[in-house]
């Protein structure tokens, strides 16, 4: 299947509606009905603010969060759109991408 990989940018500090921001994003996937999310959780990095965000004993809410999604160009505009509408403040890149399941499906 052809579409895009959408990698989302936050810290584990960030919240929405009363929810760490990552894991609102990622029960939104699943209301949305996409076929998936993987929430990945960085030791250190810098944005636009030239800020170190980094994953240490006493700045573990600061840690470098990524959700990436591989989804079709439709899935993405209207995950875009939600997150738009939300007033959502994200870093994120798109990238085309080719995905598909091999083997048999796995249960879980």
């Amino acid at each position: 299947m052809k579409g895009c990989q959408l990698t989302l940018y936050t810290q584990q500090n960030r919240r929405h509606q009363g929810k760490m921001l990552a894991d609102w994003i990622v029960g939104l996937a699943m209301e949305m009905g996409l076929r998936g999310a993987t929430l990945v959780s960085g030791i250190e990095g810098f944005g636009h603010t030239r800020h170190i965000h980094s994953h240490h004993f006493f700045e573990m809410a600061d840690q470098p969060m990524l959700i990436l999604l591989a989804l079709t160009e439709a899935e993405c505009d209207a995950l875009l759109k939600r997150l738009a509408d939300e007033a959502v403040p994200l870093f994120y890149v798109r990238v085309p991408a080719e995905f598909g399941l091999l083997g048999a499906p796995v249960d879980g």
